[in-house]
């Protein structure tokens, strides 16, 4: 099939690009980048007014199938993705069972491959059941398709059995993907520990029970080269940590969250909305602002979602007992294109290599661009749509947001995935 993409301004940092143009794809693959392109016959979109880049990534998303599907499943968290304007998603792997052999891994490509409106990059857990104790089978995970490895969700808390994980992983070239927490530290920990636990009541979740962990896995890197990515940072401290690995040479990337970019812990009010419960913890307000410079210097390579879908019930108790996590594909670009954007302090080709380059990048996926010979990958967005974050408008199954009710300027309008439209003028593609 033919596909005419025109007018569109398109960008794309990878080759230099920032102008409005036209994109002929066929078969799904870019065939032609260039001004008054002529196409005998097929689809064409004229995108006037639209921003076109290559397809954003997420990789930090929870989709809950197999196990939990009546908080999320494939068809529902890969529709929310193409909602917000994403080409591909990384599942995480603390499903039940666990994502921890090749049987798992199978299944979620299958899956997606029936019923997903984006591609699903599988990751694989370090250990089985997420237990800390036995090494997965990582090999075979590998074998068939896992592209990283983490136990998110949970700390491994063992030294050894996260050296023998990198051990293990380093083979692959994939990259391992902690979730700091030392659980000695956190323990039953709520909220981030000082003003806000103080004030609410709640125990505390200490910054330190992030940072010593991170420091730990930069050390495991260097002793055994394996690539570490960290998963959600949230604090100052542990941008230091990680802007010296880099310094140091070492293969360590990170990545955030918008809700740890543009909430803090002075958001959760003496209402105590669950929904801004998630772990790690919403921090200071002087660490949202460490990490919004540590994006702009490259020190934090990517923005996540860490998309965690739960049911009202779930979430519709007391704070102590509500689950941890919110969800976030279908507002991630939007608040960036208003918080950021909009406002000065990154351009659009910060956001594009955040958002679609270095996902990519850290988990081995090849390069996607605006130009021949590409994969057709695409996000389209009107950078001047204004709506209101509304539980109704998602696809999501779940309304676990920490956002509803905020005002956004700058809506995902079309997504194409191989040269084929998942979303069109905002609607899912069916």
């Amino acid at each position: 099939m033919a596909l005419m993409l025109r007018n569109a301004r398109c960008i794309d940092p990878q080759v230099g690009l920032d102008e409005v143009c036209d994109v002929l794809v066929r078969d799904g693959r870019v065939v032609e980048v260039g001004h008054d392109l002529t196409m005998p016959k097929g689809v064409e979109r004229d995108l006037s007014g639209k921003i076109l880049v290559p397809g954003l990534v997420d990789m930090h998303v929870h989709l809950r199938e197999p196990g939990f599907e009546q908080k999320e499943d494939i068809a529902s968290g890969t529709r929310a993705a193409a909602h917000g304007g994403f080409t591909a998603v990384c599942a995480m792997p603390n499903t039940d069972p666990v994502i921890d052999n090749a049987v798992g891994v199978e299944y979620i490509k299958a899956r997606a491959n029936e019923v997903g409106k984006c591609r699903v990059i599988v990751s694989g857990a370090c250990t089985k059941g997420l237990k800390g104790e036995i090494l997965a089978e990582m090999g075979d995970m590998h074998a068939h398709g896992a592209k990283a490895f983490t136990d998110d969700g949970h700390g491994v808390q063992d030294a050894g059995m996260m050296r023998r994980v990198m051990d293990y992983a380093v083979q692959f070239g994939c990259p391992v993907m902690p979730h700091c927490q030392d659980n000695s530290l956190v323990g039953d920990g709520q909220v981030n520990e000082g003003v806000a636990s103080t004030r609410l009541g709640l125990a505390g979740w200490p910054a330190e029970g992030e940072e010593l962990e991170i420091a730990r896995d930069i050390a495991l890197c260097r002793l055994t080269g394996c690539p570490l990515h960290i998963q959600h940072i949230t604090t100052a401290r542990a941008l230091d940590l990680v802007r010296a690995a880099k310094e140091e040479g070492l293969p360590v990337t990170c990545e955030v969250t918008p809700h740890h970019l543009f909430l803090t812990e002075d958001d959760i009010t003496d209402e105590y909305p669950t929904s801004l419960k998630v772990n790690p913890p919403l921090r200071t307000a002087d660490d949202a602002v460490a990490l919004v410079a540590g994006l702009v210097d490259g020190t934090i390579d990517a923005i996540v979602t860490d998309h965690a879908p739960h049911t009202d019930w779930e979430k519709d108790r007391e704070f102590e007992l509500a689950p941890f996590g919110m969800i976030g594909l279908e507002t991630s670009l939007s608040l960036v294109l208003t918080k950021l954007v909009r406002e000065g302090i990154i351009d659009y080709a910060r956001m594009v290599e955040a958002m679609a380059v270095a996902p990519r990048r850290i988990l081995g996926q090849d390069v996607v661009s605006i130009a021949a010979g590409s994969v057709a990958d695409f996000t389209v967005f009107d950078p001047e749509a204004t709506w209101t974050v509304a539980r109704e408008d998602f696809c999501s199954k779940a309304g676990n947001s920490g956002f509803i009710g905020w005002e956004l300027t700058g809506k995902a309008t079309d997504v194409y995935v191989g040269g084929y439209a998942t979303m069109e003028e905002g609607n899912i593609v069916e």
